[in-house]
This record gives structure tokens, sequence and C-alpha cells, in this order.
């Protein structure tokens, strides 16, 4: 199975659910130009192959061998960073169910053996394209982000914060990153957790009382040295997590202020009665 889809859309977040609802290991690998095929098959431990020549019992198993003989899923991140040969090993096991271990023999994956693999489709910058031959042998499913509600359910139990006000806010800023034509990539629902936690602490440094009216309430109104904590937390937090439009020449920050402006300013006057 190939997940596709941007950062912080709950990819492993489902897959260690599944996992432990069925009992079985989440086997996690890191896809990158350095995994090459013995990482992930396996190795012979060199000091005891000097001793002892090489045998089954001085193999040390990789990812691979270790999610197929446990019925684990291996969970292959950032799947097209890895180097084709390093691909090209999983096929066998992929279609086969079954591997050849020089050395060692055959390994069987176990029933609930899996492979799962997920990519950002907005990275170009260091991945190279799949062969054919793979994605053959994979099914593949779109990830998107969650929506407004599912976001602020996400971001009150990560920070464990009771300001629906701060919580509203922080999404829905972190969402205009990804409607913005000078973007090429926004924030996840990451961005706005960093972000209330940062705009939280700030209040309570400079000793600012969060809002506390109710989160679907316009943000109209708010005092101003609230605004202007949520601007400072907003740029800590976000301007390393968006991605610019390489044709455009400006700066997070200030397309991030120009997000803070519509929000706070520009939007809750548009919806002023008259």
């Amino acid at each position: 199975m190939l997940l596709e889809g941007p950062p912080g859309t709950s990819k492993s977040t489902l897959l260690r659910s599944i996992t432990a609802e069925w009992g079985i290991p989440l086997v996690f690998v890191e896809g990158n130009a350095d995994l090459p095929p013995t990482r992930l098959v396996g190795h012979h431990d060199p000091a005891r192959v000097l001793r002892e020549d090489y045998s089954p019992e001085n193999f040390v198993p990789g990812p691979l061998v270790e999610a197929m003989r446990s019925g684990g899923f291996l969970y292959v991140e950032e799947f097209n960073r890895a180097p084709e040969d390093t691909l090209n090993t999983l096929l066998t096991a992929m279609a086969e169910r079954r591997i050849a271990v020089p050395r060692v023999g055959t390994v069987e994956a176990e029933a609930s053996f899996r492979v799962i693999a997920s990519m950002n489709p907005y990275d170009t910058i260091g991945t190279t394209r799949l062969s054919t031959s793979v994605h053959d042998r994979l099914c593949r499913l779109v990830i998107g982000y969650q929506d407004a509600e599912a976001e602020r359910g996400i971001a009150g139990r990560r920070t464990g914060l009771e300001s629906p006000r701060l919580l509203a806010d922080a999404v829905a800023l972190t969402r205009a990153t990804r409607e913005r034509d000078d973007l090429r990539q926004g924030s996840s629902v990451r961005g706005a957790i960093d972000l209330a936690l940062i705009a939280a602490q700030l209040a309570a440094i400079r000793d600012v009382q969060l809002p506390a009216e109710p989160s679907v309430a316009p943000p109209r109104g708010l005092p101003e040295e609230y605004t202007d904590i949520v601007l400072d937390a907003m740029l800590l937090a976000l301007s390393g997590r968006v991605f610019l439009d390489e044709t455009l020449e400006t700066t997070p920050e200030t397309v991030l202020r120009e997000i803070w402006q519509d929000h706070f300013l520009l939007h809750p006057a548009a919806a002023e009665p008259g």
C-alpha cells in the first residue's frame, strides 16, 4: 500500500492504530539515498563470522526480514527517496511473500505481513521516480488534510489547552497557509499545535489573559495584546513550515503577516453588518 499525502496527515498514526488493534509490530524504515539493500534485509555479524564463519545463527535480520517473520507492517517513509536497487529488494517480498537470503535460506512472510510506503507529492527535491514494476505491486491511497473541526480536536488533545478561541485561531491561521497561491506548500496541523502552545506560553510570560469566548465566534474585537501574541507565535511556529512559490520575491514572514491581517482584521471587518 502506498500512502500519498503531505506531512502531518496522520499516516503514521493510522498505521500505529491498525497494528496496535491487530497486535502486530510496526517496523519503521526511513527512506533515503543511504538505504542499501543490506540494511533493509540484514547482515551477518562480522565478529561472529570471523570466529564461526557464515551461518544462519550469526545473521542479524534487517527491518524487512523482521517484519516478514513477525507478520508486522514494514513502513517505509519517504519511499521515493530510497535507491532503486533497494526498492527492487522489496519486489519479491511483495509479490511472492518470500525472499532468499544468502547463507540463511528462504524467509517466508506471515499472513499479516504488509509493505506500507508513504511519500509526499509536493516534495521533489532528492526524490526519484518510482518504476512501473514498483507501482504495479502497490495499491495507492491519497490522504488529504483533516477538516477544521478534526484539526481543532487534534490540536486540543495534543496541547491540553482549554482556550477554544486560541485553538480555533491557531487552526484557522494554519489552514490558511494551504490556500495561498504564493505558497507551494502550507503547514500541517503540527504547525497549529506548536502555534497554540507557543502562544499560550507567551501569554503566561506577558501576563495576558487568553480569550474565553467560543471557538465558533468570529475573531472580532479581540484584545490587541492577544492578537500580537498570536502573530509572534505564528511567525515562530509556521515560518519554517511553509514553502514559497520559487517564482516570487517575498518572505515567509511577509506572507504570514498577511494571513494574520486577513484573519483578525480584514475578514471580521468585511463580515460586519452593513
